[in-house]
């Protein structure tokens, strides 16, 4: 992995060098003599590559140097005016010269880049973990968004069931209570009728007696009139008198419930009301 940056800064460094070089000897060959010429731009040049190395072995230590880092720039910005000048001051081709003049400042920033890779790289076996744990963590993700996908369709569903159960609810309610409307009206309405009174006093003797004679059902046919052992005639203290005479027949008293029974089983008749009330008199 590290050749795919350090290669392209060594060939860029080669170029750009070999350029500066040649446009040295090209430019100022005319003026001085060559071996000034080849002298400046080997100086050019040794600077450009002595900064470069030093940059270099810094890095190995993992340390840096701003100055040295801005006179490896001010080489590389010497060998790029000159070329510059150079394609400004040539008779011919001074585009083909401009456009070689960024080589030196590519280098140098190819060795940037390449110096920040190396900062920034790790080995196999981080990398590696690194992978596992990114996927750990896109494998939870997923997980918690089926999760949560889920529980809100469960949630709809349950939603959506309890929606349809509580409109059939209100919908039975609703019918009921229209029901419960009718009868009550039509309990009212019958017991604002004109022969609701005397429907109820016919009831009301066997619990009140001399309040209203019980109404006396018609007869289809002979009848022979049977004795009744008739206690609503009986007063208070007679009733009394009878229900205790009952109760105590027996040894332990009998209860409300066996003394009712046998007081009916011996044919006599009172209303629930008035035999409980003597019941707790005597008891």
């Amino acid at each position: 992995m590290r050749t795919k940056t350090v290669l392209p800064a060594v060939a860029m460094t080669a170029v750009s060098m070999v350029l500066t070089l040649a446009v040295v000897l090209l430019w100022l060959g005319t003026a001085v003599p060559w071996p000034v010429a080849l002298v400046v731009g080997l100086g050019i040049d040794g600077g450009w590559l002595a900064t470069l190395a030093y940059e270099r072995r810094l890095a190995a230590q993992g340390d840096h140097s701003r100055i040295v880092m801005a006179v490896g720039w001010g080489f590389g910005l010497i060998a790029t005016g000159v070329l510059v000048a150079h394609a400004l001051t040539a008779d011919t081709s001074k585009g083909a010269w401009l456009a070689v003049a960024w080589l030196p400042v590519a280098a140098k920033a190819l060795w940037l880049v390449h110096g920040l890779w190396e900062e920034t790289a790790l080995t196999t076996g981080a990398l590696d973990a690194i992978q596992s744990i990114r996927q750990e963590a896109r494998d939870e993700a997923a997980v918690a968004r089926a999760r949560l996908r889920s529980q809100a369709a469960t949630e709809e569903t349950r939603l959506t069931a309890v929606t349809q159960s509580g409109a059939r609810v209100a919908r039975v309610q609703a019918s009921t209570a229209k029901t419960l409307s009718k009868a009550w009206a039509t309990l009212e309405s019958t017991r604002a009728g004109t022969g609701t009174g005397r429907a109820l006093t016919s009831v009301t003797a066997p619990v009140t007696p001399g309040v209203t004679p019980a109404w006396e059902l018609p007869v289809w046919g002979p009848t022979e009139p049977v004795p009744a052992l008739e206690a609503s005639g009986m007063t208070d203290a007679a009733l009394d008198v009878l229900v205790d005479e009952i109760r105590t027949s027996e040894t332990p008293a009998l209860s409300y419930r066996e003394m009712a029974a046998r007081f009916r089983a011996a044919g006599y008749a009172a209303s629930e009301v008035r035999l409980r009330a003597s019941w707790k008199r005597v008891a």
